[in-house]
């Protein structure tokens, strides 16, 4: 665990100094961000404030991850070759992500088409989880209060795809309010990274807490009133990269507990859109997602963030509960 927190530390570090060259950069390029007519008006004064600002999180774990695999190729034993999965994860879904918010800002103002980026999610979440289940032999399922693990053969295929592609987006609903999405983020791969320790993984505990390190200097810029938006080009990646930590673990049950606050904002969406076909155009919340229904409710964006990351802290508490039964 001090080897992880350390990494966690040096993440942080390297991310904070090259941050403020970032941002300088995305506004040289006019990388901004567009806000939503229909959204909270407040909103309106961040139009053109720079994003795809995951790539100051991403670059840092990606660096020093491949660094300590180089390391490991030559005989230090420092990380495990089972970290290339979510490294090849987050190098995929960044990706996408970067393609999104430069048609968002360059192209056309919507980003790229909903059906284009599902599509590609399916074909990353299938290599994936193809991977997972042939090549490291995961395809079991770890249920509280049970000490055997359930196998569940080739299901695990498109459990993991769901998951994969429903944690992604689910983050990348929550990227709507300063400091809001990277909190979150931060606490639920900090309560992973726990529950890989107490399992004795220590390869993805380290990889786990370079991520943490890597957040946590985004926040340094994201915190009210933000500099810099993660985009979809971090809200992705960190969304698909959560999950595959969630699935290596084994604990994947658990990741609608441990990220409670990410569930909550992707279920306000579907029960929202459902709710408004089926009574004709009457709306369940104010506004979707659930971090802006409370904006509308009254509550100021500060409040909004504070109070979802306390619930964020609480739920990933009981998540490491739960796996510990």
């Amino acid at each position: 665990m001090a080897y992880s927190l350390t990494l966690g530390a040096i993440a942080f570090l390297l991310a904070v100094i090259w941050g403020r060259p970032l941002i300088n950069l995305l506004r040289q390029l006019g990388i901004g961000k567009g806000i939503r007519i229909e959204g909270p008006s407040s909103h309106q004064v961040k139009t053109g404030t720079p994003t795809m600002g995951g790539l100051m999180i991403l670059i840092p774990v990606l660096v020093i991850t491949s660094v300590l695999n180089v390391a490991n190729v030559l005989g230090y034993n420092l990380i495990g070759r089972s970290i290339l999965v979510p490294m090849g994860v987050m190098i995929a879904f960044g990706a996408l992500g970067a393609v999104d918010d430069l048609m968002g800002v360059k192209v056309i103002t919507t980003g790229l088409l909903g059906r284009y980026k599902l599509l590609w999610q399916l074909v990353f979440a299938l290599f994936t989880a193809l991977f997972l289940h042939y090549a490291l032999d995961l395809r079991s399922i770890a249920i509280p209060g049970i000490a055997q693990r359930i196998d569940i053969g080739w299901l695990y295929i498109p459990v993991a795809m769901f998951i994969i592609i429903g944690t992604s987006n689910a983050v990348n609903l929550t990227d709507g309010l300063d400091g809001l999405a990277g909190s979150i983020a931060a606490v639920t791969f900090a309560a992973y990274g726990v529950i890989a320790f107490l399992q004795g993984q220590i390869w993805l505990v380290a990889f786990v807490f370079t991520v943490v390190g890597s957040l946590l200097a985004f926040l340094w810029y994201n915190a009210h009133p933000a500099e810099l938006f993660m985009g979809d080009t971090g809200s992705l990646a960190i969304g698909a990269t959560l999950a595959v930590v969630a699935l290596m673990t084994g604990q994947w049950l658990l990741l609608p507990v441990v990220g409670f606050v990410f569930m909550a904002e992707a279920a306000s969406v579907i029960l929202q859109v459902t709710y408004f076909k089926l009574t004709g155009g009457k709306r369940l919340f104010k506004m979707s997602p659930l971090h802006h229904h409370f904006e509308l409710l009254g509550w100021s964006e500060t409040h909004v963030t504070q109070r979802f990351w306390l619930i964020g802290i609480l739920s990933a508490m009981l998540g490491i509960a739960l796996a510990l039964i």
